[in-house]
């Protein structure tokens, strides 16, 4: 039965930390560990084929071993040592175990007879990914990669499943986090963020921007389509000046207040712009989430409600 030296203390949370593996054998191995999560490093192929060695950061032991007895680990209980496959476990790991570390080999009289070195890197590891995206006035589209956490990101983005070209980017390129998309550009659109110690990824379907649709919203349940990213004219009235007053509303919230003894009010968005002559409503760079039930409430001067209609809206990508 395999044995390992050490007191293995079971902590909330240290299994659910990444882990990463090192082959430290040769010298000047350079190792990277997950702030919070687990370093594998192999030392050595046997332990027992040597004398003894220690293993030291800053001139202060982290590990003794000697084969005539047994295995110290001074001063941390996180370290486990494995003497038959050579492998040393770093736990929880933390920003001040980056640093030098020393393997001093020595032999059985005590005496050094090789030395290794290893330098080890400790970094935050990315744990989430936001993609949005946002039409600009010309058609373009510029897409933002915003990574949580993560020290040293790099980012990466493939469209369809290829790197995108120069062909398609106005500003920008694949390594970073912020790309402006030309014109007629569709496709399912990944970026992926990586340092050493982690890889996250984030996708979305990107809709051509531009695209303007007209919807007649005068008849009570009508059904009207916008295409993601693109412009919907909506008709609510002929004229709104011919009416002392109404509301545009959706979930309770008032999106578009017209007093024809003042002005209009656009509330919550400024995506929005209502005209009172011809009673049209613009929606521009339309959303998901734009999608859904819409109320519009009719007043008399009075400010008593005359009238009520709805109208559904569906947004479709193109």
């Amino acid at each position: 039965m395999e044995v390992v030296f050490g007191l293995m203390v079971v902590l909330l949370g240290v299994s659910d930390g990444i882990e990463t593996y090192c082959d430290g054998r040769k010298n000047g191995a350079q190792c990277y560990g997950a702030l919070g999560g687990t370093l594998v490093l192999q030392l050595m192929n046997d332990a027992t084929e040597y004398h003894g060695f220690n293993w030291i950061k800053n001139h202060s032991n982290l590990l003794t071993w000697r084969s005539s007895n047994s295995v110290i680990i001074l001063p941390d209980n996180r370290l486990f040592f494995t003497p038959s496959n050579g492998t040393l476990r770093m736990n929880n790991l933390k920003r001040n175990d980056g640093g030098e570390y020393i393997l001093s080999i020595i032999n059985k009289n005590g005496e050094q007879t090789a030395q290794r070195t290893l330098r080890l890197s400790i970094q935050a590891p990315v744990s989430s990914v936001l993609l949005d995206s946002e039409c600009l006035s010309e058609g373009e589209m510029r897409v933002s990669c915003s990574s949580e956490g993560g020290d040293s990101p790099q980012y990466n983005w493939t469209l369809d499943g290829r790197t995108l070209t120069d062909a398609e980017l106005l500003s920008g390129n694949t390594e970073t986090n912020i790309i402006t998309l030309k014109q007629h550009i569709s496709g399912h659109l990944v970026c992926s963020v990586r340092n050493k110690v982690s890889h996250v990824s984030s996708s979305k379907r990107l809709c051509t921007c531009g695209i303007e649709t007209y919807c007649d919203g005068r008849q009570d349940g009508a059904q009207c389509y916008g295409a993601l990213g693109g412009t919907l004219v909506v008709q609510l009235k002929d004229d709104g000046a011919k009416y002392n007053g109404f509301n545009w509303m959706k979930n309770q919230l008032n999106l578009l207040r017209w007093r024809s003894s003042n002005s209009v009010i656009i509330l919550s968005d400024n995506r929005f712009f209502f005209t009172p002559s011809d009673g049209t409503l613009r929606m521009n760079n339309l959303r998901r989430k734009d999608g859904g039930d819409y109320t519009l409430k009719i007043y008399n001067k009075k400010g008593e409600q005359l009238a009520q209609q709805t109208l559904h809206l569906f947004i479709q990508c193109k």
